[in-house]
Order: C-alpha cells, then structure tokens, then sequence
C-alpha cells in the first residue's frame, strides 16, 4: 500500500527544496526512518493489543473513548474515503491516457472500481491479502524495469548535476514532508491486527521486511531518476518518473510509468478497502459506532456492511467531487492522530506497565521522541503554510465532539470481546 504514485511525483518537490545529490539521497533515508519509527511503535501496540481495529485500539487504550472516536469519525468521514475517491478518480485520469473518458462515463468508471475492489474484500480477507501481493509484485517489477533501464541507458544520457547550493533547515524540512508522503501508510496493518496469525512475531516482521522494501525502492528510483535528469530537470518536471522514463527509454516509457501508476493506485485501493473497515468494526463493536457495522458476514466472516458503507461514502464523494478539498483537510488529522498513537508508547508504558508485551520498541525512548518531534514540526508547518486545509481538519476533529457526548455510552464490549474479529 505504501508505493503508490507518490515515488513518481514526489522527488520533484523534493528536487525544488535540495539542489544537491547527497541531500536528496539523506532526506529519502531520514524520511524512511522516521517512518520506520513509527512502524516500530506500532509493532509494539499491535503486538500487546493484537485486536481489530488497531491504530483505533492504540489509541482507545492510551488516549481514552472519546480520542478513540475522534479518530474513527475523521477516518470514516474524511480520511480514508476521501482517499478512495481521489484514487478512483486518479486512476480513470489515467486510463484517459490510453482511451478518453470524460463526465458522466468517467464518474462511472470511478464508481465501478470501487464497487469492484470492495466486492473482493468483502467475500474474504484473502481474496483481498491475494489481490494486494499480485498488485505489489506487478508495481514493484515495473518500477525495477524502469531503473534498470536508466542504468542500462547509454552514457551520454547521464547529466551532470547543478553545482550545490546551501542547503537550510527550512528546505529540508518542506523536502521531508514530502518524502513523509511518500512513505505514508505503514499504519495500516494494524487494522487487520485481529485476523494476522501469530501476531506477536508476524506485526514486526512484516513491518520491518515491508518498510526496508520501500526504502530500497526508493532510493533505486531516485538513483534512475538523477542517472537520466539533472536535479533542475527533476525540480521542473510535474511527472518524474514519466521523464526519467522518457529518456531511457523512449516513447515507451511513459506508456509503462502510467501502467505501474494505475496498479499503484489499485494497489493502494484495495488495501484501503482490506484495512479500513476493521477501524469501523471495532468501534462498533466497542458502541461508538452504528452497531450494524460491527456485523460479521455469516458466509464470508468480514465486516460486510463496513466494507460496504465505506464504499457507499466513497461514491458519494466521487458524485459530489468534494473528495480533493477533503483529502487535504485529512492530511493534518492524519499526523495528528499519528502522533497520538505514537505517545500511546509512552502512555501506556506508565500506565499499563504490566501489560504483556512480546516487543518493545527499539531505542525507546529516544525513538518514539524523535518520531513525536517532526510530527510536532510537521503540524506545525502545515498550519504556518496552508492555514486553510490545517485549521479545516481540526474543525472536523472538533466537530466530532458533540456527535461523540451525544452516542457516549457505558462500553458493553471488552478489548477481549473487541478482537473476535472477522477472519
């Protein structure tokens, strides 16, 4: 889920902020880390709360009901579905480059992918765990044709760089979050905590083998990209991969970087609908959501009516087209309630101190701190620089408040009770 069609857009912005060779490359791998600090502390939460509904749990534990809530309200209302409208409508975007499709036949097309990613996951967790590793292997395979191919270019391709210029705080910071972006979604496995076999060893391992995955692509891709264009070309163009493609390749090369930007953005589609809905199960099954969406499907044991709501919503941002204002209001509730979950270490470690815990984070506290300090930067940042989308998300935070005093009732479901989850 975590490469999508960031890796292919990304290292523009970060090109624009560090006109050097060696910044680049250090941004990616501080990005990475960070990122894998925050995968850490989610290993350590899921494998002491192996329940349904993960970063809600986490968060449930640490924070209290009423920032449980909060986060499953912004996830439902904004976060998520937002984002599986804007990947639906992103990817008819790029069929239009191969067959034109406009207006009502590209809402359509939108609305058909949903219902078909959807369909997948709610008649099973592994038909859905089936689709993502073939996906994951197709985009994975394609972005190692590409920098093959730019290694394989003929020397003449290879541009010099720009000559360094100084390199401040501030600009390395707006490069990071954009690296940040990139790296986005290791979370989401804990959704699926309750249904992993063998929790306690399968959460880490899968986090630290998926997040060095990523890393090492990463850096393969940026190491293609400045093989083949020089840092101002790479700063000037709004399609990275495409270009770089472009030169190594020819004309062919952009017809593969749309093909690998479609299964990217399917990719991340179908894992929305794998994840998400377990966030809403556990909330109901918690009473703080619509108990309907703490059904089990009889027949295929899934959170049908979630997975199913979830692509009602979506389809409703796709008619209405509100989905790209909303995406980036859910960006700064996103980091938010990563920070909230990460301080969850640190919460729970004094709190709870007896609560079993098969892994405990490595480099606590240092880590966890460092993770919670460009969280603090990033949230910050965005206020400072997009004032609009920041202030809007925590509006839609805030307004999950009253809803919360007004559904607020005694908890009828254990943690135990919580993680029966679907399988």
């Amino acid at each position: 889920m975590v490469i999508g069609g960031g890796i292919f857009v990304v290292p523009n912005l970060v090109a624009r902020s560090l006109p050097s060779v060696p910044w680049i490359f250090a941004c990616w791998i501080f990005a990475g880390i960070v990122s894998f600090f925050g995968a850490l502390a989610s290993a350590e939460l899921g494998s002491a709360l192996p329940a349904t509904g993960g970063q809600y749990v986490f968060i449930r534990e640490a924070w209290g009901r009423m920032a449980g809530f909060l986060y499953g309200w912004s996830n439902f209302l904004v976060a998520r579905t937002a984002q599986i409208a804007w990947l639906a409508v992103t990817f008819v975007l790029f069929v239009s480059y191969f067959v034109p499709v406009r207006g009502v036949a590209a809402k359509l097309l939108a609305l058909a992918l949903i219902a078909v990613f959807a369909a997948i996951n709610y008649v099973g967790v592994q038909a859905g765990a089936a689709v993502q590793k073939v996906l994951m292997f197709a985009k994975v395979g394609g972005l190692l044709v590409i920098v093959a191919g730019a290694f394989l270019a003929a020397p003449h391709l290879v541009v010099r760089s720009a000559p360094s210029a100084p390199i401040s705080l501030s600009f390395f910071g707006v490069a990071m979050i954009a690296c940040l972006l990139g790296y986005d979604g290791w979370v989401q496995m804990s959704f699926v905590a309750g249904e992993i076999k063998n929790p306690q060893k399968t959460i880490l391992r899968a986090l630290a083998i998926g997040m060095t995955i990523v890393a090492a692509v990463y850096l393969l891709a940026n190491a293609a990209y400045l093989r083949v264009l020089s840092i101002p070309e790479i700063a000037a163009s709004d399609h990275v991969g495409a270009s770089a493609a472009e030169r190594a390749m020819g004309p062919a090369g952009g017809t593969l970087v749309s093909l690998i930007i479609m299964l990217s953005i399917v990719g991340t589609l179908n894992g929305c609908f794998l994840t998400s809905p377990r966030v809403y199960f556990a909330q109901a099954r918690d009473g703080l959501f619509f108990r309907k969406f703490g059904e089990v499907h009889p027949k295929y044991q899934t959170p049908g009516f979630a997975i199913l709501a979830q692509a009602l919503w979506s389809g409703v941002l796709v008619i209405s087209g509100s989905y790209d204002t909303l995406v980036d209001y859910a960006m700064f509730a996103t980091w938010l309630f990563y920070g909230l979950m990460v301080s969850g270490v640190i919460v729970l470690r004094r709190t709870r101190p007896d609560l079993p815990r098969p892994y405990r984070m490595w480099g606590y506290p240092f880590t966890p701190l460092l993770f919670l300090a460009v969280t603090a930067w990033f949230l910050v940042n965005t206020i400072v620089s997009r004032p609009v989308p920041a202030l809007a998300g925590l509006a839609l935070i805030v307004a999950g408040i009253p809803v919360y005093l007004l559904w607020h009732k005694p908890a009828t479901q254990t943690l135990a009770s919580a993680s029966q989850a679907p399988r």
